[in-house]
């Protein structure tokens, strides 16, 4: 039998949402990045939480 090796890279997402225009998310952003996401691969809302009507929730999900 013949063996290959596949390699596989694992991509990171997040998300953050903040819940008024006034709050603000920088701080959730940069401890994104110490974890290793790419800014490409976090998703960002500033509206309520109230349900997951959220549009950058739903290009995540």
């Amino acid at each position: 039998m013949k063996m290959r090796e596949i390699k596989v890279d694992v991509r990171k997402f997040g998300y953050i949402r903040v819940s008024s225009k006034d709050q603000n998310e920088l701080r959730q952003l940069e401890a994104m990045k110490e974890k290793g996401i790419d800014e490409r691969d976090i998703f960002m809302d500033k509206q309520s939480g109230k349900d997951f009507k959220r549009v950058q929730y739903q290009l995540l999900h």
